[in-house]
């Protein structure tokens, strides 16, 4: 009997040490800080960074998430019908004499902390400082590229017309260019941000315009929701018997929503989080996983395809760069780095081109258009998590060097992940891939497929279609944004 219960005590004591060391905040799908993500990487799928001697970088490709931000209109309205709802249950339970001993203290009478705010979506300042921290790494990691006077055809900084985006570029800016200028005590210079008006921005808001793609998002919205219900039922389940109060599955949902904003944008992770165990953070982590790699993923080619303009972009500066390289261009003559910054809607199908977080069957598969497994249920390991793949300020960097010793190939691309080198399937598992390797196994069997006839709705009749296709594109998107006021809405944006 004593071994049993010596056994028993160290389950428990075992247990309790592993709930201390759970941080929900390294849970949060693509709601996480990049602070947080960054240091997540799996160390078993992160490759070693091994730069030949005599390899130097000529050029850098990024391409950005916004950083951390508040939440949006949406969001803030659920949080107060949740609150309203809250109240119901609290006031019922008083009324039916029954005990509220296992009610947490805050829930009683909780209000949002977004309460009252009419504008939301907007970049805090965590969110401020991720771009500009990142900004300073990135200059200090590429000393040599960003030794030159600042002109704006040599650093080009582009982001999408969302303020939230276009905010943190010009964090990212004061952060690459600190100490390079003579403006106040800081010593900042004024910089360029450009953008592509949202009608015609199909390299950078490409899911804006894809018509194709929000019908497809429409059609699967309610399959993913039906996929999330087991899901959000068993927790509500839990919830009901953990505090006798009647939650629904809509309050389930909503409180992990609340849980999400708290830990990121409040630092609070002993409210909302609270209610959960890390075992129900782990399902609801899944859940949100499942509805990223389903709408915005390798769920679906149309979600990747649609962004073959931002890889076609980003080829073509480094073709660019290879060009001014080999023809010794004057310093100050040529692009050095093309910074981008937008959404988790461009990030996770840029990633997607790249076949990153694939095994190599996998790899396979999206090369022929065939559909993936989901990411398996916890407790099974996956590659695939919101949290590493687009948490807030998530990047891919594509690093092109110069390797002139190198008799097979003369150049090489790195892909970086959240800043770390993270290996290509496509190119054997390596992180440093010759270049013309990279377009043939990586890039070619994308180009394909044009924007166009990826996204073209079947439904035009052809005698109303412009003759430019140029004209014709800046149409449909003009159609599909006119009554599309619900772009900001997804936790994802």
């Amino acid at each position: 009997m004593f071994a049993i219960l010596k056994l028993l005590l160290l389950s428990i004591s075992s247990q309790l040490n592993a709930d201390q060391g759970f941080d929900v905040r390294r849970h949060l799908c693509s709601v996480t800080r990049y602070d947080v993500a960054k240091d997540m990487a799996n160390t078993s799928a992160v490759a070693a960074n091994n730069i030949p001697n005599g390899c130097t970088p000529i050029h850098v490709n990024l391409v950005a998430r916004h950083g951390t931000r508040s939440p949006n209109k949406k969001r803030m309205r659920e949080l107060d019908k949740l609150a309203s709802h809250l109240g119901e249950l609290i006031r019922e339970a008083e009324e039916q004499n029954l005990s509220l001993e296992k009610v947490p203290l805050w829930l009683r009478g909780w209000k949002s902390p977004w309460r009252g705010k009419l504008k939301g979506g907007e970049l805090i300042r965590k969110g401020e400082e991720e771009l500009y921290n990142l900004g300073i790494r990135i200059r200090e990691r590429f000393s040599e590229l960003f030794d030159e006077e600042y002109h704006p055809d040599v650093y080009p900084i582009k982001a999408t017309q969302v303020p939230r985006a276009s905010a943190s570029a010009v964090a990212f800016g004061m952060g690459l260019l600190s100490e390079k200028g003579g403006l106040g005590p800081a010593q900042h210079r004024a910089f360029a941000v450009t953008s592509e008006i949202p009608a015609s921005d199909i390299i950078l808001r490409f899911h804006d315009c894809c018509g194709n793609y929000k019908d497809f998002k429409k059609r699967q919205e309610p399959a993913v929701d039906k996929l999330k219900e087991p899901v959000l039922d068993e927790i509500t389940s839990a919830l009901v018997s953990r505090y006798g109060l009647k939650f629904t599955r809509q309050d389930t949902a909503t409180l992990w929503s609340l849980c999400k904003q708290e830990a990121s944008v409040l630092d609070i992770t002993d409210r909302a989080c609270g209610l959960f165990s890390p075992s129900e953070v782990a399902l609801l982590e899944w859940a949100d996983d499942l509805e990223l790699f389903i709408l915005k993923g390798y769920g679906n080619s149309i979600n990747y395809r649609m962004g073959v303009p931002l890889l076609e972009d980003v080829v073509q500066s480094m073709e660019q760069a290879i060009e001014a390289n080999e023809e010794k261009h004057p310093p100050g003559s040529y692009e050095k780095a093309r910074l981008r910054f937008a959404h988790a809607e461009t990030v996770v199908p840029f990633t997607c081109l790249l076949g990153l977080f694939l095994e190599g069957s996998e790899f396979q598969k999206i090369q022929r258009e065939e559909p993936l497994e989901l990411p398996p249920k916890p407790p099974q390991s996956r590659n695939w998590r919101g949290s590493i793949v687009a948490p807030f300020a998530g990047n891919n960097m594509l690093v092109l060097h110069s390797c002139p010793a190198n008799s097979a190939s003369k150049y090489f691309v790195q892909v970086l992940h959240n800043e770390q080198p993270i290996p290509m399937t496509g190119c054997n598992g390596s992180d440093f891939c010759p270049f013309e390797e990279f377009k043939e196994k990586i890039v070619a069997p994308h180009l394909k497929h044009d924007y166009d006839s990826v996204c073209t709705a079947k439904l035009e009749e052809p005698e109303q279609k412009p003759a430019s296709s140029k004209l014709s594109q800046l149409f449909r998107c003009l159609l599909s944004l006119q009554n599309d006021d619900t772009r900001s809405t997804k936790d994802g944006l």
